[in-house]
């Protein structure tokens, strides 16, 4: 532990090992401490799902004057089936950073979990916080030895600035001001492309984010029941949660 504190740098050749390690126990029954990393090299060829499931969401993150708003539907689906109907796919990391997640569940609640304890081990190691880039960055490098996987994540923050990053399972990383992340993300392009804009109004940039969800939600079959949304600004993060049926006069 003295290395970490003194280097500066984190040691990011103990997260390869670990992820490796936790994604191979979440796949294989038995003993798996054996495993060493050549053979965590390739875990798509290893750990195969005996049939794929059609999954899908719709999840949003857009830059405005008064911050960054992410938002997300609440619909976890397994092929035909609406396996939950309530589901986070928006997660607080702290008062500054929040994460939405689309693709697999279990992956994108996985890497949520891991991601939140390394940014608390940095936070207690040199007192201070990973900066939003520096998270972005970490992510990115947890995900590339998984990038056939199909989780995928964007982190939106507005600590020292708006900032809204997409990170993709095979580690690329993107920062813009308008990201949709989904099955149904065609459909809420339409509706934020047509009518975001710079200025709009703490209650306009939420209406309009609300509704992009809500749109997409009654043309993507694989999303829908409730619009999960955060508003993040330089005092933290506010949630509001809004049933889909509120929305039909919209």
């Amino acid at each position: 532990h003295s290395a970490h504190r003194t280097s500066g740098r984190h040691d990011y050749s103990r997260l390869r090992g670990l992820t490796g390690a936790v994604s191979f126990c979440s796949g294989l029954r038995g003993n798996w401490h054996h495993l060493g990393s050549r053979s965590l090299a390739k875990p798509s060829l290893t750990v195969r799902r005996p049939f794929n499931l059609s999954h899908g969401t719709t999840t949003l993150g857009f830059i405005f004057q008064g911050g960054v708003i992410a938002a997300a539907d609440t619909r976890a689906s397994a092929g035909g089936l609406v396996a939950c109907p309530f589901v986070h796919k928006i997660s607080p990391i702290h008062s500054h950073l929040v994460v939405t997640s689309s693709g697999s569940g279990a992956d994108c609640m996985l890497w949520e979990r891991i991601l939140r304890r390394e940014i608390r081990l940095y936070q207690l190691r040199h007192s201070r916080c990973l900066s939003i880039c520096g998270t972005a960055k970490l992510l990115s490098f947890m995900l590339h030895p998984f990038k056939d996987d199909s989780a995928m994540t964007q982190t939106a923050s507005s600590n020292g600035g708006p900032k809204l990053i997409y990170v993709c399972s095979d580690g690329a990383r993107l920062q813009g001001d308008i990201f949709s992340v989904g099955s149904g993300s065609p459909y809420a392009y339409g509706i934020l492309d047509g009518s975001l804009r710079w200025s709009l109004s703490n209650e306009e940039a939420i209406s309009l984010a609300r509704e992009a969800v809500f749109r997409a939600t009654h043309r993507d079959a694989y999303s829908g029941n409730h619009v999960d949304l955060f508003h993040i600004t330089a005092q933290g993060w506010t949630n509001t949660l809004s049933a889909v049926g509120m929305f039909d006069t919209v």
